[in-house]
């Protein structure tokens, strides 16, 4: 059915509890379950302080990347060690929350909030100041980049 989101949009803001654990937000939650994956998988982000989080659509993409690598090469190698040889697959318990490891918490700089922010077929966990931080490069980036597209359309009618 076409109408169900079956993506990772948006974002949102949870505390750990005194136990560490942080509830994933409930649309999250519900993409999850219609990926067909129990649990979370999850791995430190590869280019930023953040967490790479989804489910059988991740693991998917990242087997379709590795399985266009030549088998035995130092590329392949080095990023299924990246994504894999370093990711975890955590239990979700019945209320939605899951527990972060020490060292993923470690990478992210999370300490008593984390920021889950869609990204389509993963999410990412952020620690929040670290998020805000990043959104906001992120649009100055944007920014630029529709001025050159601005500029190369200009350029182009031109011509």
């Amino acid at each position: 059915m076409r109408g169900r989101m079956d993506r990772f949009v948006s974002n949102f803001t949870n505390r750990l509890d005194a136990k560490g654990r942080v509830s994933i937000p409930a649309p999250y939650r519900a993409t999850l379950v219609r990926d067909g994956f129990e649990g979370l998988f999850l791995h430190p982000a590869l280019d930023q302080p953040a967490l790479d989080c989804g489910g059988t659509a991740l693991l998917a993409e990242i087997d379709q990347l590795l399985g266009g690598l030549s088998p035995y090469s130092d590329e392949r190698d080095s990023l299924s060690t990246a994504l894999l040889g370093v990711s975890e697959a955590l239990k979700v318990d019945g209320e939605g929350r899951v527990i972060l490891t020490e060292s993923l918490k470690s990478y992210a700089g999370i300490t008593d909030q984390a920021t889950f922010v869609g990204h389509g077929v993963k999410f990412q966990i952020w620690e929040p100041e670290r998020f805000r931080a990043h959104l906001a490069a992120s649009r100055d980036s944007l920014r630029a980049f529709r001025r050159r597209l601005g500029m190369s359309a200009a350029a182009d009618s031109a011509s």
